[in-house]
């Protein structure tokens, strides 16, 4: 089979290209531009186009080797090029879903999936790490598995399969609905809140669509009660109850009690893939490796020493990864945090801003950066820097800023005077801050 992704080298279909390819599929495709995943597909050696995605390549391709499957990603319009060129052509044209679904089914592989408002990457990171790092005395994984997360990974490529694979860990993501094509063996539910209003209309639609998921799995292991709250009313197709996690295990000691949740979660998804295929690791094996979790980019990642980034842009995740910051810093002897926040999406600051009020409570400095616009309902007014201010508690310590040489400068004087710094932001200012913090 020939496909053909369209924006191939992001963190959403980049890892979908790397398993394809590992499943035997041909794969092909092009992006405007070098995305997150592009040294992953050289060396796997996938062929692509970085430019104008205008549908002159990917005619090339038709003609010359023959495209049986568009797939694109939910970020193309309906009038994108490519996507009038595929349906012009006769071919095959989904999401990333169908072929998601498609390759677990033809695969034979259970699916783990980890799913959550917010939480996802990273508890789908700690089980990627450890099973490549839980193994027998041969060297052999004793949990062997397919694996789409959707960042980068410092110890792993971000999509993977090979022959002999029993699970496929995934992250589940619920924007454009993509979660409801799947049927999992098992599902983690890490944190349900209300994110995507442009997709989910309410807050009720939004918790409907998880009910929905969860009715879908075999099983279903929430996090925490809170993340039960909403939860199923009915079991699920197999009538087995959903099982909530009661308290986070004591033996994890990594940063911050919403990475020690996260990797309790992984820890028990763990602990049952093992009994499905009839193998025993000592609790205190598991433990040890979910310890020893290097991180994920852009989750609360160590970009330079004292310098931290992430990819938190609502405000219960600001909250947390700055509670885990706060913890971070003083466990490496630093006076406190400063932090360099960038709101993504107005459409979505007009839903939560209510929430920012004491999502910064643990920082000793923010500076607040003008919101990343995109996919935006026009007729919304944009929420200025300085309105999200005025209504937060620590006000008197936050001040508006842009991504210029005076922000460097002045996040570099804190660096040398003991803080750690840190930047959340789901946009363009990552780029940013790994070039002006060098």
């Amino acid at each position: 089979m020939n496909i053909y992704i369209s924006g191939i080298s992001g963190t959403g279909m980049g890892p979908l290209a790397l398993m394809a390819r590992k499943a035997g599929i041909n794969v092909y495709g092009s992006d405007r531009n070098y995305g997150a995943i592009a040294p992953e597909l050289e060396k796997a050696g996938i062929e692509y186009h970085v430019g104008p995605q205008d549908g002159v390549y990917l005619a090339e391709k038709i003609d010359s080797v023959g495209i049986d499957w568009f797939i694109y990603t939910s970020a193309l319009t309906q009038d994108h090029p490519e996507l009038v060129m595929a349906r012009k052509r006769g071919l095959r044209v989904s999401k990333r879903d169908e072929l998601i679904a498609k390759l677990v089914k033809d695969l034979d592989l259970k699916m783990v999936a980890v799913a959550g408002t917010h939480g996802k990457t990273t508890t789908t990171s700690m089980l990627v790490w450890a099973i490549r790092n839980l193994k027998d005395e041969n060297g052999e994984m004793f949990l062997p598995s397919a694996y789409l997360v959707g960042t980068i990974l410092p110890f792993a490529p971000s999509g993977s399969y090979k022959e002999g694979d029993r699970f496929f860990i995934y992250e589940a993501d619920e924007y454009d609905r993509n979660f409801l094509q799947f049927h999992p063996w098992v599902s983690l539910i890490t944190y349900v809140s209300f994110d995507h209003p442009d997709i989910y209309k309410s807050r009720e639609d939004y918790e409907e669509a998880f009910r929905q998921f969860e009715g879908q799995s075999d099983n279903v292991v929430f996090a925490t009660k809170e993340a039960a709250a909403h939860g199923l009313s009915v079991t699920s197709s197999t009538g087995k109850e959903p099982h909530t996690i009661e308290k986070i295990d004591e033996r994890i000691n990594l940063s911050g009690g919403a990475r020690r949740e996260d990797a309790t979660t992984a820890f028990y998804a763990l602990k049952n893939m093992l009994i499905s295929v009839g193998k025993e690791i000592p609790d205190e094996r598991i433990i040890e490796v979910l310890n020893a979790f290097p991180g994920a980019r852009r989750r609360f990642e160590k970009v330079y020493e004292g310098f931290y980034s992430d990819y938190a842009h609502h405000p219960e995740e600001v909250k947390v990864t700055l509670e885990i910051a706060k913890e971070e810093s003083a466990k490496i002897g630093k006076k406190g945090v400063v932090v360099v926040y960038q709101p993504h999406q107005n459409t979505r600051q007009h839903e939560v801003r209510d929430l920012y009020k004491d999502a910064f409570d643990s920082a000793d400095k923010i500076y607040w950066l003008p919101t990343f616009l995109t996919r935006e309902d026009e007729s919304l007014p944009i929420i200025t820097p300085q309105e999200f201010i005025e209504d937060i508690n620590a006000k008197d310590r936050a001040s508006v800023a842009e991504l210029n040489d005076e922000l460097a400068q002045k996040l570099k004087e804190h660096h040398s005077e003991g803080y750690l710094v840190i930047i959340l932001t789901a946009g363009p200012a990552d780029a940013w801050f790994r070039d002006s913090m060098k």
